[in-house]
C-alpha cells in the first residue's frame, strides 16, 4: 500500500490533532524536512538517536484551540487540564501552565513534576484507582483536588484528614455506562472497569460523603475512552453527568465542577479523520447547556482532560537506519536503532504511524519494508509493510505523532537507555530530558557482599 507522502497533505493550522505532521513542518531549499525551524537530520547528528522531538508551536496551538473553543462555546467558567500521563516533564508542564491549563496527574511522580513546574495545587486534579496514603497526603497538603475513585480512597482520606481543620477538595469519579474506543461505542448499565463508582452506587456514596465533615465535594468526573473520533458518546455523557450533578446538589453538596474527561483522537495516518478541537468542545458544551436548561440548573464550571490531542502531533521520533535483511518473495526488514523500548505502542496495541526519510520526505516509494527495532523480540516491528524510497544505513527516519504515550511508556527492555527529548522553536533546540547512558542503568543495582570474591 502506497500512502501519501509528506506535504501532499493539507495542514490544519487551528486544530493540530487533524494533522499528521507538526504545524511547523516545512522543507528547506534542498527538500530536507524541518520542524520548528530546525533541520531534523541535523538534530539527529547533534543529539543522537533515537531522539524525541517536541515542536513547541504545535503544542501551544493545541492548548490555545481548547481555550478559544471553551470561550466561544461554553458560557460559564472552564478549565482545561492537560492529562500529563501522555507525556510528563517539567518543560511540558510549564508550557501548558503558561497557556492557562491545569494538569491532571495519576501518580506521585506526575504530581511532583507538576508542582515543581510551578502549577498551583488548586489547578491540579489527582486521579488513580489505588492511591497510596503517601500520595493522598501529598495531594491534600498541596491543595490538590483529589478524584475519589472508590471507597478505599474515602477510607484512607478519613484517616488522613479527619483530625485536621482544612477540608479536602474532592471530585467523585463515575462509571457512566458509556464506553468508546475509537469506533466502538457501548452503552450499558454496568461496565467492566476498574475505575469509578457505578451510577447505582451514586446515591449512597453521595450520602456517605455528606456525613464526613472533612469532605468538600466540588464536582463529578467521568472518562469514556481514548483516540475517539465519534462525538455522540460525549454528547450522551453530558446528559448522564448533568443528571448526576443535579442529584449531588439535591443531597446538599456544593458541587460546581463537571469534568467530562478527554479522549479526542488524532490523525496518525492519512485515513484518520478525527473531529477538530473546536467541534469536540462545541458539541459537548451544547449538550451540557441543554441538559442544565432542562433541569433549571446553573451551568457548572466545565473541566476537560485532553492529553493525546495536546501533545501527540507536536512530537516525533528520529532514528537511524541500520542493518537490512531481504527474504526474496517474502519480506524485507530494515532495522532502526530503537524500537519497542522507546515506542511500545505498535507491539502492545498494533498502533500505526506515518514515517519518512527526513532528508528526502517527498521521494517516491521504491519498496515496501518492515521497519523493525533492535530488541530481542520478533514482534518488535514499528511499521509493517511500509513504503520507503531507496535507503542506506545511517539515513535518518522520522516517525510522526509520537508525542503521546511514547516517552511516558518507554522502558529499559534489553537494558537499552531511554532517548533524550528536545524542544524545538524558531530555529532553536533545547534539551528538556537527558539521554540515559548504559551506566545509568546500574545506579540501583546492588551486588550482595557474599557474591563478591574475597581476596
Amino acid at each position: 500500500m502506497i500512502i501519501s507522502r509528506p506535504f501532499e497533505l493539507g495542514q490544519d493550522q487551528s486544530s493540530p490533532n487533524k494533522n499528521v505532521f507538526p504545524i511547523t513542518a516545512e522543507l528547506d531549499e534542498l527538500g530536507r524536512m524541518m520542524i520548528g525551524g530546525c533541520r531534523l537530520s541535523n538534530l539527529a547528528e547533534i543529539y543522537g538517536t533515537p531522539l524525541y522531538v517536541i515542536d513547541e508551536k504545535t503544542l501551544r496551538i493545541a492548548c490555545r484551540a481548547y481555550k478559544e473553543a471553551l470561550r466561544n462555546y461554553y458560557p460559564a467558567a472552564s478549565l482545561p487540564l492537560y492529562a500529563s500521563k501522555a507525556n510528563s516533564s517539567l518543560a511540558i508542564s510549564n508550557i501548558v501552565m503558561s497557556e492557562g491549563f491545569g494538569i491532571d496527574v495519576v501518580s506521585e511522580g506526575e504530581l511532583i513534576t507538576a508542582l515543581k513546574a510551578g502549577m498551583p495545587g488548586k489547578n491540579i486534579v489527582f486521579h488513580g484507582n489505588n492511591k497510596s496514603s503517601r500520595e493522598l497526603l501529598l495531594a491534600y497538603k498541596n491543595d490538590v483536588t483529589i478524584v475519589i475513585d472508590n471507597h478505599h480512597d474515602i477510607d484512607q482520606l478519613n484517616y488522613i484528614v479527619n483530625s485536621t481543620e482544612k477540608k479536602a477538595r474532592l471530585i467523585l469519579r463515575l462509571t457512566p455506562g458509556i464506553e468508546c474506543h475509537t469506533h466502538e461505542y457501548i452503552r450499558t448499565g454496568h461496565l467492566d472497569s476498574k475505575f469509578g463508582f457505578d451510577l447505582e452506587d451514586l446515591d449512597k456514596t453521595l450520602v456517605k460523603l455528606k456525613n464526613l465533615h472533612w469532605a468538600n465535594l466540588i464536582g463529578l468526573h467521568a472518562h469514556i475512552g481514548s483516540q475517539i473520533f465519534e462525538l455522540k458518546p460525549h454528547q450522551d455523557l453530558a446528559e448522564v453527568m448533568v443528571s448526576a450533578l443535579h442529584k449531588a446538589i439535591e443531597i446538599g453538596h456544593p458541587v460546581t465542577d463537571l469534568n467530562i474527561g478527554g479522549g479526542l483522537g488524532i490523525k496518525y495516518i492519512d485515513s484518520d479523520d478525527p473531529p477538530s478541537i473546536a467541534n469536540w468542545v462545541e458539541k459537548i458544551s451544547k449538550s451540557i447547556i441543554d441538559s442544565c436548561k432542562k433541569r433549571n440548573m446553573d451551568y457548572p464550571r466545565l473541566l476537560c482532560e485532553p492529553g493525546r490531542s495536546i501533545i501527540a502531533t507536536a512530537g516525533l521520533t528520529l532514528y537511524k537506519l541500520g542493518s537490512r535483511k531481504n527474504i526474496p518473495g517474502i519480506n524485507k526488514y530494515v532495522s532502526v536503532d530503537g524500537g519497542m523500548s522507546d515506542n511500545p505502542r505498535p507491539i502492545t496495541y498494533e498502533s500505526t504511524y506515518t514515517a519518512c526519510l527526513v532528508d528526502k520526505p517527498s521521494a517516491e516509494p521504491q519498496e515496501s519494508v518492515n521497519i523493525v527495532g533492535k530488541h530481542c523480540e520478533s514482534g518488535d516491528i514499528l511499521l509493517k509493510n511500509y513504503p520507503l524510497p531507496n535507503s542506506s544505513s545511517g539515513d535518518v527516519l522520522g516517525v510522526f505523532g509520537t508525542g503521546a504515550y511514547n516517552l511516558s511508556m518507554s522502558s529499559n527492555y534489553n537494558r537499552i537507555p531511554r532517548p533524550a527529548s528536545i524542544l524545538v522553536s524558531n530555529g532553536n533546540a533545547e534539551l528538556v530530558q537527558k539521554r540515559e547512558l548504559p551506566e545509568d542503568l546500574l545506579r540501583y543495582d546492588i551486588l550482595p557482599d557474599r557474591f563478591i570474591a574475597k581476596g
